[in-house]
């Protein structure tokens, strides 16, 4: 068993070390700074200018590797430029050891297949992917201000204006997932990126599920995140993503999740009685939302049709900023 993770580590190192000397004699060094969004914009290969081409098959040789913007469970996220277009992108190196191992080459599949196909504006684009040997490529759409989360850690908590204008983000982008028969299933701040524009971008469909007609009864996600149905076994279908939405609110404004406790067994408990305590500075309006989205019968959420037209989420995302002193 150990020999085994020291060849994995000796392999990733290896790996790391390729990537770097890529990146230290082939790249300018404007990829060493942040650049612009690749947003709403797509690399123009013959792929995607001419319709009836042949799909572009990439490889790793057709990027120049810059800086890591990331490190994940299976692999690392690189900035990278496309060597004909100067396209900037996001390149994330997954490691085929470590999916076979955690068992999860059919969760990554069915990643690629739903968000290659999602457009919209706050859903992160995933351009297309290759292989070879030991690893798997996803090029993604480069958000330059990188984690939701490591925002909110920065800033202990945000703003009502904030807080309304990320949701209502979220909720138009969970509305357009919905009306794809997609459900998420995992949204949270670490799985949402930023651009230099403040706007966001759902970044990772590791969970979600394309669910035409059925119920699903797989208990998947983050336990903060996770509503009673599933906590409970019970079936499940697009809603919890409104009482994820809800969580999400929270912890916008308060910094933490709502249910949080010191044990797994406590939180669970929690989310059971749906026990809100709100700190005395969460508005009444925040509180009505949040209040309206946690519900634990899953019929009795507000629909996403509501998220947009709620008092709270009108009157603060069109609020104008405070004045700095």
């Amino acid at each position: 068993m150990q020999r085994s993770q020291d060849k994995e580590n000796v392999e990733q190192k290896e790996v790391n070390s390729k990537l770097n000397e890529i990146a230290n004699n082939k790249i300018n060094n404007n990829l060493n700074v942040p650049l612009q969004d690749s947003s709403n914009r797509v690399p123009q290969t013959a792929a995607n200018t001419n319709r009836t081409a042949v799909r572009k098959q990439w490889k790793l040789d057709d990027f120049e590797i810059g800086r890591p913007l990331g490190k994940g469970k299976f692999g690392n996220v690189y900035l990278a430029r496309e060597k004909t277009t100067k396209y900037i992108v996001a390149l994330k190196v997954l490691f085929k050891s470590q999916l076979e191992k955690a068992q999860v080459e059919y969760q990554l599949r069915r990643e690629i297949e739903i968000q290659s196909h999602l457009r919209h504006p706050n859903i992160l684009r995933l351009f297309g992917y290759f292989y070879d040997d030991q690893r798997v490529y996803l090029i993604l759409e480069y958000a330059a201000n990188g984690e939701m989360y490591k925002e909110l850690q920065r800033v202990t908590r945000f703003d009502d204006r904030q807080s309304s204008r990320y949701i209502a983000q979220l909720a138009d982008a969970l509305k357009y997932c919905h009306s794809k028969k997609v459900i998420h299933r995992d949204i949270k701040p670490e799985n949402i990126l930023l651009c230099v524009q403040g706007q966001l971008k759902i970044a990772d469909f590791g969970w979600s599920v394309h669910a035409p007609s059925s119920r699903r009864t797989t208990m998947c996600g983050t336990l903060d995140y996770l509503p009673p149905e599933m906590i409970e076994g019970k079936p499940h279908d697009e809603r919890v993503d409104l009482w994820s939405l809800g969580v999400l609110c929270y912890e916008f404004l308060v910094g933490k999740p709502p249910f949080e406790s010191e044990t797994h067994k406590d939180t669970y408990a929690r989310i059971k009685r749906v026990d809100i305590r709100f700190p005395p500075y969460v508005t009444e309006g925040a509180r009505d939302f949040i209040s309206k989205m946690l519900r634990r019968e899953p019929a009795q959420r507000m629909p996403l049709d509501g998220v947009l037209a709620h008092p709270w989420i009108v009157a603060s995302s069109n609020a104008q900023p405070a004045q700095q002193p």
